[in-house]
């Protein structure tokens, strides 16, 4: 018998298409559609549905379409309607380990790019310039770094920070004190957070408590050298206020991964010390090997009547 796993992910397209698929007979369709409405006609019918982050995977769309299983080539869901998929009993997996060391790496490179002033210093060499900038730096193990969640990219991010010597402290109220502790962070509430942090990384998913949580108030918290980092999604963090906080010099810089519309019509700020990238925190070659292997066994999985090791739990579901 003969199964289709339609996916919208370009990254994984090549990688899927040379997938064994435990030996099941299976045909991937790579789907490029802009309309809900073609979307849905070329879902319907199919075994699993594979998604990248822009796909949304909404409500009529599962009525309408009813695939299997949906999988998303990737960690974050917020693009899947979580809830109807539970009401229609469509399982969905994820790929939640993919590009830990990837997306820990990520917030490492703005962080220090941006504490060091990197972009500024060279468009004024390339300008012409040979000079130091008025802005001050300080010695960076003298910093504090904050983390807005404390799951397992920032764990891995707070690894990578520690031949550093910088102070440690992480915002999580879903994560226990030993696991903090372990990697000599310390858990605090998130306005102490603020207050506390030279540099604010924020690694959250989209949620409701998550969605506009760095905020004014928060820039208004941290010192006039400050450094926001933000590889978890965009909307976590105010742009707007973001860009206020940046022209009023509350912060000093900022290095986003993520923005809340992608690709953006204009970007939030053309503030000197803020270096962009383009939601590419995930990417490296094997990334794509792996994000690809966990696709294919967690539909492998579905295909066998198990429950494949990536299922979505309730902590995902918005509203």
């Amino acid at each position: 018998m003969g199964y289709r796993v339609v996916s919208t992910d370009a990254k994984t397209a090549d990688v899927l298409a040379d997938a064994g698929w435990g030996g099941h007979e299976v045909t991937v369709e790579i789907l490029d559609a802009a309309r809900e409405a073609d979307l849905a006609s070329g879902v319907a019918g199919a075994t699993a549905l594979v998604v990248d982050a822009g796909t949304q995977v909404t409500e009529p769309l599962l009525r309408e379409a009813n695939p299997g299983l949906v999988v998303r080539a990737g960690i974050g869901v917020d693009n899947i309607d979580i809830a109807t998929a539970r009401e229609l009993e469509i399982p969905v997996a994820n790929a939640p380990e993919y590009c830990l060391e990837e997306v820990a790496t990520q917030p490492l490179s703005l962080l220090l790019s941006t504490w060091r002033q990197l972009r500024p210093y060279d468009e004024q060499v390339r300008a012409g310039g040979w000079a130091r900038r008025e802005q001050p730096i300080r010695r960076l193990s003298t910093v504090t770094v904050g983390m807005v969640s404390f799951g397992k990219i920032a764990q891995r991010f707070a690894d990578l920070l520690s031949g550093f010597d910088c102070e440690l402290l992480a915002y999580d109220p879903y994560v226990h004190e030993s696991v903090a502790a372990a990697r000599d962070v310390d858990l605090v509430a998130f306005d102490q957070l603020c207050r506390e942090s030279d540099v604010l990384s924020v690694h959250a998913p989209l949620t409701p408590e998550t969605e506009g949580l760095v905020d004014g108030t928060a820039f208004s918290a941290m010192p006039d050298d400050g450094i926001v980092v933000n590889t978890g999604r965009g909307v976590v963090v105010d742009e707007e206020a973001l860009a206020g906080a940046l022209d009023a010099g509350d912060i000093g810089g900022a290095g986003l991964d993520v923005l809340s519309a992608e690709p953006p019509e204009t970007l939030p700020t053309d503030h000197p010390n803020v270096v962009y990238t383009p939601h590419a925190g995930w990417y490296s070659e094997q990334a794509i090997q792996e994000c690809a292997a966990t696709i294919a066994d967690a539909v492998v999985a579905f295909l066998d009547g198990e429950t494949p090791e990536t299922l979505v739990d309730d902590s995902w579901m918005s509203g």
